[in-house]
């Protein structure tokens, strides 16, 4: 039993009449009715919650959450006390967030039931534990608690964002990706894979008519030719201290595994083949690429336990590994970050070699806080000086994308808040181009 708040606020006053009381006598008689009123309605509210145990709790969520997202988590209460009760419900999130405000108030008819519902957004992957529900219910004036404890505790895994491959699922079957700023791209130039040969209608481009076919038919038959198809896109990842900096609470490397997460989804639904690589100082994750079945859930599953190291990535052991395993010219799309013209230029001769046999896409990150910095009005000398630090950072993102167009080498710089969108289309418009072949 828990003695509220209202209890001491209500046993003051009484005792504060009774003192009174001394000095005027009548208020000494009001006060032991009073305080005899109160003791029988204690008693009377105790007997009402201890009489049977009258609440039960249990929560509802997913097994696994999605990282960077708003995750349901639902609280459902049944009331088997024939009166109606207050509740107070506290539920035991797992400590990473942090959080002070998951109670919850609420009031259940007799033999009623309620349910409560909250959200959590994950920072970051791994192993999250949730703990017991507790619930505190009250009858009457609520002077007294009876605490109810449901064993809850389980543990909830946190994966990479899966909750934006439903988003651009349902968008994508519904034809409105551009409601998420996937751009529509025209088609240039001519496909090349044979698809099957036709009768010739008017419109049909003379230049495929197949004369051997005609001949044969006697009547004009024409070459219809589909998209290419099945080409390998790999996601390649680094793992090193750069991938560390954090942006709205996640760091680059989940955003980078979010975005690959999608790209790769985006692609197997094209009918290219998605695949993954990591690394840092080492050569960590090769899965080949592939758009069978079950190839999302083998991604999923070995980007859930990625994490950045403290050391500087091997670009070498990443080109050795790439030319053993790799045969087929591929899109390798490479999530790092060049803080500067010295540390790109470090890695130019690696990324020309890959360039030599793949088509390279090298993904890097504005630094968003830094640009508005920017934005912002200069006030005073050491305010101009801290501008154009600032801008020269800026000016050298710009001179890398510039550097690496120059070597043959495709770039994308983006905020971290827009990768996914970017990259998706920025790997439309090389399909659409007929750069990825």
């Amino acid at each position: 039993m828990f003695l509220t708040r209202r209890f001491y606020i209500v046993i003051i006053a009484i005792i504060g009449v009774i003192a009174a009381g001394y000095w005027l006598p009548p208020l000494f008689v009001v006060g032991k009715v009073l305080l005899a009123l109160f003791l029988a309605l204690v008693l009377t509210e105790t007997a009402m919650l201890y009489w049977r145990r009258g609440i039960t709790a249990r929560r509802s969520c997913s097994d696994r959450f999605s990282n960077g997202d708003d995750n349901v988590v639902r609280v459902h209460l049944a009331n088997t006390f024939p009166y109606k009760v207050r509740v107070e419900v506290i539920d035991e999130i797992p400590f990473v967030f942090q959080r002070r405000d998951i109670c919850f108030k609420a009031s259940m008819e007799a033999k009623g039931n309620t349910t409560i519902e909250y959200r959590l957004q994950p920072k970051e992957r791994g192993v999250y534990g949730f703990g017991d529900i507790r619930t505190f219910a009250f009858v009457g004036l609520g002077l007294v608690s009876r605490r109810f404890t449901d064993k809850a505790a389980r543990d909830i895994k946190v994966y990479p964002s899966y909750l934006m491959l439903r988003q651009y699922e349902l968008l994508a079957m519904s034809n409105n990706l551009q409601e998420l700023g996937i751009k529509r791209i025209r088609r240039v130039g001519h496909n090349t894979d044979f698809e099957q040969i036709k009768e010739y209608v008017q419109g049909d481009d003379y230049r495929t008519i197949n004369w051997k076919a005609s001949a044969r038919r006697h009547a004009l038959m024409v070459n219809v030719y589909q998209d290419e198809r099945s080409q390998n896109i790999y996601n390649v990842i680094d793992r090193g201290r750069v991938m560390q900096q954090a942006f709205d609470g996640m760091t680059l490397l989940d955003y980078a595994i979010n975005a690959s997460l999608v790209l790769s989804y985006v692609a197997i639904r094209k009918d290219d083949k998605a695949g993954l690589i990591t690394f840092d100082q080492q050569f960590e994750t090769f899965i080949p690429a592939s758009k069978q079945t079950g190839q999302m859930e083998t991604l999923m599953d070995s980007l859930y336990a990625q994490k950045t190291s403290f050391g500087e990535t091997d670009y070498f052991s990443l080109c050795v590994h790439v030319d053993k395993h790799i045969n087929r010219r591929s899109l390798l799309v490479l999530y790092t970050n060049f803080s500067d013209m010295v540390s790109m230029r470090r890695q130019m001769a690696y990324l020309q070699q890959l360039a030599r046999r793949h088509v390279v896409l090298v993904v890097f990150f504005i630094d968003k806080e830094q640009q508005e910095f920017i934005d912002t009005p200069a006030h005073g000398v050491e305010d101009y000086y801290r501008h154009v630090i600032a801008e020269k950072f800026s000016y050298e993102k710009r001179l890398i994308v510039s550097t690496l167009r120059q070597n043959g080498i495709y770039s994308l710089l983006t905020t971290p808040d827009k990768l996914s969108v970017n990259v998706i289309n920025k790997y439309l418009e090389m399909k659409a181009r007929q750069i990825i072949s």
